[in-house]
């Protein structure tokens, strides 16, 4: 590892970034070396803004990725050098405001029914069960079920907020079955080898494979699960901010966008929908 890199690693890791944070700033520093052929410390502002731009230039990334990558390097050469730019690397960014294709839950039906892995049949049903990203479900282990009180409990998720999510009782009987068959010790989901957390890479392509298997030619990966969840959920009448919390937003107009797709939506206090035992009923 070089004494960049490490350096970059431990000013992120005593202000507590998240590991998928520090996974996406270390990569975009390579990439740039990589892109550069040179040590970042040695680039002038001319090239990380000609660097910059190139990716919307040539790569043709969308605006959310640019902005990643110029938080990232921004990060890294303030904090890490202690540099200042003379000047602007980016332009300001119009933000794409693409609504994601949903999927129904006759189609969420026929991706899980598509996988033939029972491991990640429950690992998809756990996403779209409990509306968590891919990163949470990975990294979820035995303890963090609570079965007594049909919750999992999410450790540090985004944001660094742990939170309490409510588990049906079809959900917590998949998941009986699924100890009872792998005997799990420590993460819930490992990898083949070694009791490490899985790689969000593996589940992505399960997912991809299952949905073509489906016959749904909807755009998306596997997050689609989680809109999925949480647009059932707001169309059987949950609140606003019980949705807020399960779905760990900090901000409420962050789950609103999940009315895009539900013009007449009211929410009805106190409703809970077994999203799982509903899509049982129509196997």
């Amino acid at each position: 590892m070089t004494p960049l890199r490490q350096q970059l690693l431990d000013c992120m890791q005593v202000r507590h970034f998240s590991i998928r944070t520090q996974q996406v700033y270390v990569r975009w520093v390579y990439d740039l070396a990589k892109h550069t052929h040179r040590s970042p410390d040695t680039l002038q502002d001319s090239e990380l803004k000609k660097y910059l731009w190139s990716l919307t230039l040539e790569r043709q990334l969308s605006s959310s990725t640019c902005a990643q990558a110029f938080h990232a390097l921004n990060f890294f050469y303030g904090q890490v050098l202690g540099r200042t730019f003379t000047e602007k690397l980016l332009p300001p960014m119009k933000r794409q405001q693409k609504i994601p294709e949903l999927l129904s839950p006759q189609e969420v039906t026929r991706i899980l029914a598509a996988c033939n892995n029972m491991k990640y049949r429950t690992l998809l049903s756990v996403c779209y069960g409990c509306g968590l990203r891919i990163s949470e479900v990975t990294h979820l282990k035995v303890r963090d079920i609570d079965s007594a009180q049909a919750v999992i409990h999410v450790h540090l998720a985004k944001g660094s907020k742990d939170r309490r999510i409510p588990l049906s009782a079809t959900l917590l009987q998949v998941l009986r079955v699924y100890w009872h068959r792998f005997r799990p010790f420590n993460y819930l989901f490992s990898r083949h080898y070694g009791d490490s957390a899985l790689n969000i890479s593996s589940p992505q392509k399960v997912y991809y494979k299952a949905k073509a298997e489906a016959g749904i030619l909807k755009q998306g990966g596997i997050h689609a699960l989680r809109h999925a969840f949480a647009t059932h959920q707001l169309m059987a009448g949950m609140p606003l901010p019980e949705l807020q919390y399960i779905l760990g937003h900090k901000d409420i107009r962050t789950t609103l966008r999940y009315t895009h797709w539900l013009p007449h939506y009211h929410a009805v206090d106190g409703v809970k929908f077994d999203l799982l035992k509903q899509l049982e009923q129509t196997l």
